[in-house]
């Protein structure tokens, strides 16, 4: 990471830099007393009252004080990626959220209101894609008393660590009191890798409807109802996986949305007494061919970064970070 130049360490920044890709040096103590020097690289989101505050790919803030600071500067937007197929953030959201479509959804500007009855928070949130048409506070009031009139707890749903990502709205809701849940990654790849893989299909078993004992192993439907069914339905063309298991309940299971050239895998779930055998493979690959034989060429999932075995096993597969996406509750949430 270079800074100098002519040899000296040097700030090439400043505070009309917000909302612009920085890379800073500085001092974590006092110099006198053994400090040393520490390096951040993201969104300079604010530089207030003698504060840098800079939010990396992940989401994570980090606040520096400006008299802490040793050298910085613009950098450009982060290199396109090496592996996987190419895409925009807007792209992605757009497709992601047509895969998990809520019962109701009303527009607020450029935002888009979601609501399933509570079932998970990506069907219970805002997606801010573009201008509320309102100022920031009033959108955020209008967001409150929305889900307030439907019982639920208010919900943004963000992202960070691509080019056009929301790095700034993030560190805004943070400013005014919402407060980051949940963290995922939204990772990508090559769809034809994974309908390769050397696994065994012969026990998967596909459908276009979504069957009771299906549910029996999905562990986030609760009691089922005809929210969650709604929800799981929903996407341009949809395919549900099942690997036998004991009585009614699967093995292995697993969801694929193809639209367009891109296929989701969503709610891939093997039974703990399964684990270790191939089922989670399995159930990709089967659903991977069957995108494939429907013209997708481009994949996505994702996972919650606390999740350390399906994230590795999503590495095997040629899958990676394209970006992070949070889920921002109101204080009183």
């Amino acid at each position: 990471m270079e800074f100098t130049a002519g040899g000296r360490l040097e700030v090439r920044m400043t505070h009309a830099d917000v909302g612009k890709r920085v890379s800073v040096r500085y001092v974590t103590e006092a110099s006198d007393a053994g400090g040393r020097f520490t390096d951040a690289v993201g969104v300079l989101t604010s530089w207030d009252a003698g504060v840098l505050l800079i939010t990396r790919r992940t989401g994570e803030s980090v606040r520096i004080a400006e008299s802490s600071l040793v050298a910085g500067k613009v950098v450009p937007a982060a290199p396109a990626r090496r592996r996987g197929p190419a895409a925009s953030f807007e792209e992605l959201a757009r497709v992601t959220a047509r895969a998990w479509e809520p019962v109701e959804s009303e527009p607020l500007g450029g935002w888009t209101l979601r609501a399933a009855a509570g079932f998970t928070r990506r069907a219970n949130s805002v997606l801010p894609l573009g201008d509320p048409g309102l100022p920031l506070g009033e959108a955020l009031a209008r967001v409150r008393d929305w889900y307030a009139e439907r019982d639920l707890p208010a919900y943004v749903q963000t992202a960070t660590g691509a080019e056009g990502t929301q790095e700034l709205l993030c560190a805004e809701l943070e400013r005014r009191g919402w407060r980051s849940e949940v963290t995922a990654e939204v990772r990508v790849g090559a769809l034809a890798p994974v309908g390769d893989l050397d696994a065994d299909i012969s026990s998967v078993r596909l459908s276009r409807s979504l069957a009771e004992s299906w549910l029996h192993r999905y562990n986030r439907s609760g009691v089922p109802g005809p929210h969650v069914v709604s929800v799981l339905s929903s996407g341009p063309s949809v395919w549900f996986a099942s690997v036998p298991g004991t009585g009614d309940v699967p093995a292995a299971i697993g969801r694929c949305v193809v639209d367009g050239r891109w296929a989701g895998f969503m709610a891939v779930e093997v039974d703990p007494a399964h684990r270790r055998r191939g089922l989670a493979s399995a159930v990709m690959t089967a659903l991977a061919r069957q995108a494939l034989d429907e013209g997708a060429s481009a994949a996505w999932l994702q996972v919650e970064t606390d999740n350390g075995g399906a994230r590795a096993l999503y590495e095997g597969m040629g899958f990676a970070v394209h970006h992070h996406y949070h889920h921002y509750g109101a204080a009183e949430a």
